[in-house]
């Protein structure tokens, strides 16, 4: 009997799946994908192009600031609107919440790639850390690498959560959905935050 309500409950107010199930085919397609974005971010994030662009590459990382927070914006927005059941909203916003984070991966790869890396603390833009720039920063150093180090991971991690999260959702499987994003909306919550910190905290020292 319960079985049977809480079917005729997600037949009134739940969409119609926009896939149909093929559990193999999903997985192969969202661990390789998964694979191959982080293999991309971690190859890429070693080399330094040493081009003209005709602009300062430090635009990507104020981009990838706004897209991390717009992100941060649709995942409380999304979330409010599912608790009062406005699934089509729902949907649309967390869509878009995707699209903006492949967007991000685009442009994290591009600044890495034409701007090269930057040290926290680092005032004189020497490449090198001094005692004295570590005393000007005191505590912040510390907390910028703790936070620098919960943020890595996770971000690194939350692609295949992100994709089996909709994945369920998309094949109609609302209760593993359910279940899924209690672990996916806190973590891709927190790398989005976090990443906008990051930014506000290393952007002083760009050259």
């Amino acid at each position: 009997m319960a079985e049977v309500n809480r079917s005729k409950f997600l037949s009134q107010y739940m969409l119609t799946p926009t896939l149909q199930k093929n559990e193999s085919k999903a997985k192969l397609v969202i661990w390789i994908v998964s694979i191959m974005v982080f293999g991309a971010v971690a190859f890429l994030s070693k080399f330094k192009l040493d081009a003209d662009i005709g602009f300062n590459p430090h635009v990507f990382a104020e981009a990838n600031a706004l897209i991390n927070s717009l992100v941060a914006i649709l995942l409380l927005v999304g979330l409010i609107v599912v608790k009062l059941r406005n699934y089509q909203l729902h949907k649309t916003i967390m869509i878009t919440a995707i699209l903006l984070s492949v967007l991000f991966l685009v442009s994290y790869i591009g600044h890495h790639l034409l701007a090269g890396e930057t040290k926290f603390g680092d005032s004189d833009h020497d490449g090198l850390v001094s005692a004295d720039e570590k005393a000007l920063v005191g505590g912040l150093r510390t907390f910028y690498y703790v936070l620098l180090i919960t943020h890595i991971p996770l971000a690194a991690i939350i692609l295949p959560f992100i994709l089996f999260t909709a994945y369920r959702a998309l094949i109609g499987e609302y209760e593993q959905h359910k279940k899924l994003t209690r672990i996916t909306w806190p973590i891709w919550f927190y790398v989005a935050v976090s990443g906008v910190i990051v930014y506000f905290m290393i952007s002083p020292y760009y050259t």
